[in-house]
């Protein structure tokens, strides 16, 4: 259900699971109910609530097996499983308590929820519910609960969303008016009923009018203004906008609710910051055995390579480099660079093309590519394409004019990156005969405070002469834990240790990302920033 809807953001679909399997169970009960009530014998030996109360339990329980029993569904069983225990002792326990108790069973259960984002969004739409529906004396009309469960889990719900997705719908509240009640009422029970009676007509139905849902969802999802996206907040800015959010949401008549609004402000205004003019960030992404660097200046952003693909349907541009990129508020790039036709290098280039607007893309690919057809402007790399952006210098050193071999990693674009006097070489895929073309082209030039390890690595590459022009203080070596190629090899890290470089590693370290600027050149490891206990120790 969710990745049906997934195009329009919409805020809580996760909870539509949760109505399926409590509609489910609550069909199972009564009929439960009035079966068992018939019989002259079985109320004697069970009454028929309780045997009601059981029976909708286990349908329940069926219902999640057959969903794939994720996180909203355990919520629902767990919360419906405390109210049938209840239920069975005579007890009668409060809407907040069902709820906690259902949330000690998952982590007790499964102590890793809380790393899915449908953990904090079901238990957090919940919550709001039952929020905004405590210490009401009478009903209002369907429609006005409606609405105020609507307005509640869209402003309730918007800090988890920035904070987990960077972005939310500005639609999914007219979208859900017409996709939770026709899903609930009218689909869910057509496929349910098709399957217990093997009607296919039924199901025939149900995908008619899905699809017409479908046209209607595309169509919201299409329009100018249907998404908001921003750059990650802080942490301290998703705590105010959560309380600001349930101090909004308390009863009519308590005094001041509008101040919760001011909460808000510093979830949608507060940005990361960028490097100061004359300075760079480059960061090299952990995107497993393959490369993506992102470097940005004071008002430009470039990324060099976009990693591996992992599947038809999963690579690394749509997975890790394009939820990056939002995280830090970046809107577009004005280049992207893809070194060579490689699939650990350009296997998540047309995500990255689709998620967001690029300015020009310089490669080597060859013109039968199928990147050569993307609708954005495209130069080829080559020696001698130099430009300066915010007081940095960019210089392309490879490929030169001349045909090295037929080997596509000899073509890789190598590019220079100087800020503030301290350097970055970007070698990508160059083995021995690209290195001793560019010693030969760039004899005075290829010196840097720091550089990617060529090739990831490989004993193609990393010739002791290279090592000893560029003279690195720092080496990364960019590769995938424990990958299939054995890199980087052991004789290669030998060399460039011996060289007196400092080693760095995205299998052990997570992303490396390097300062470059006037007062030196800094480190940060993503895994030293935000170490778990799970991590493996460096090799």
């Amino acid at each position: 259900m969710w990745q049906t809807f997934a195009r329009t953001g919409i805020t809580h679909l996760m909870s539509i699971s949760g109505l399926h399997i409590t509609m489910f169970a609550g069909l199972a009960y009564v009929l439960i109910n009035r079966l068992w009530r018939r019989s002259a014998r079985l109320p004697l030996r069970l009454p028929a609530q309780h045997a009601a109360a059981a029976g909708g339990f286990l349908a329940a329980f069926l219902y999640c097996l057959l969903a794939g029993f994720a996180v909203p569904a355990q919520r629902t069983l767990y919360m419906l499983g405390v109210v049938a225990v209840a239920r069975l002792s005579g007890r009668d326990v409060a809407a907040s308590r069902v709820l906690l108790l259902a949330l000690l069973l998952v982590l007790l259960l499964d102590p890793w929820a809380v790393l899915a984002a449908g953990f904090w969004l079901s238990f957090g739409a919940v919550a709001l519910l039952f929020h905004i529906g405590a210490g009401r004396l009478g009903a209002a009309h369907w429609l006005i609960e409606w609405g105020r469960a609507q307005w509640a889990v869209t402003l309730g719900m918007l800090p988890a969303l920035l904070a987990l997705f960077q972005q939310f719908s500005l639609v999914s509240p007219l979208a859900n008016a017409l996709a939770i009640p026709l899903i609930s009422l009218v689909i869910t029970p057509l496929v349910l009923a098709a399957a217990m009676a093997s009607l296919d007509p039924l199901l025939s139905l149900a995908h008619l009018i899905t699809s017409w849902l479908m046209v209607f969802v595309d169509w919201l999802a299409g329009l100018p203004l249907a998404m908001w996206q921003q750059a990650a907040p802080p942490a301290w800015a998703v705590l105010l906008a959560l309380a600001g959010g349930v101090w909004l949401l308390l009863q009519r008549g308590f005094p001041a609710r509008w101040l919760g609004v001011l909460a808000f402000l510093p979830l949608l205004t507060v940005l990361p910051p960028r490097p100061a003019p004359g300075t760079a960030e480059v960061t090299v992404l952990d995107v497993g055995q393959g490369l993506a660097i992102h470097v940005q200046t004071a008002a430009h952003d470039l990324l060099f390579d976009a990693g591996p693909a992992f599947s038809a349907d999963a690579d690394s541009g749509n997975r890790i480099i394009a939820p990056y990129l939002r995280a830090l508020g970046v809107r577009g790039l004005d280049v992207l660079v893809i070194s060579h036709a490689d699939k650990d290098h350009e296997g998540g280039a047309a995500s990255v093309l689709a998620a967001l607007p690029v300015a020009m893309l310089k490669s080597s690919l060859p013109f039968e590519h199928a990147l050569s057809a993307q609708p954005v402007p495209q130069q080829p790399c080559a020696d001698g394409d130099d430009w300066d952006w915010d007081g940095v210098r960019f210089e392309t050193l490879h490929p030169g004019r001349e045909l090295l071999s037929r080997k596509t990693n000899d073509l890789s674009c190598v590019l220079r990156v100087t800020a503030g006097g301290k350097s970055m070489l970007l070698t990508s895929d160059i083995e021995a005969v690209s290195e001793r073309a560019l010693l030969e082209r760039h004899p005075a030039s290829l010196a840097a405070d720091v550089m990617t390890a060529p090739h990831h690595g490989s004993r193609t590459s990393s010739t002791p002469e290279f090592i000893a022009a560029v003279a690195a203080r720092d080496v990364i070596f960019p590769v995938g834990y424990r990958n299939r190629f054995g890199h980087p090899k052991e004789d290669v890290v030998e060399r460039h240790a011996q060289s007196g470089a400092r080693l760095h590693r995205t299998d052990s370290d997570g992303a490396v990302s390097v300062g470059l600027g006037s007062t030196g050149v800094s480190f940060r490891h993503q895994r030293e920033v935000r170490r778990r206990y799970w991590h493996a120790p460096r090799p």
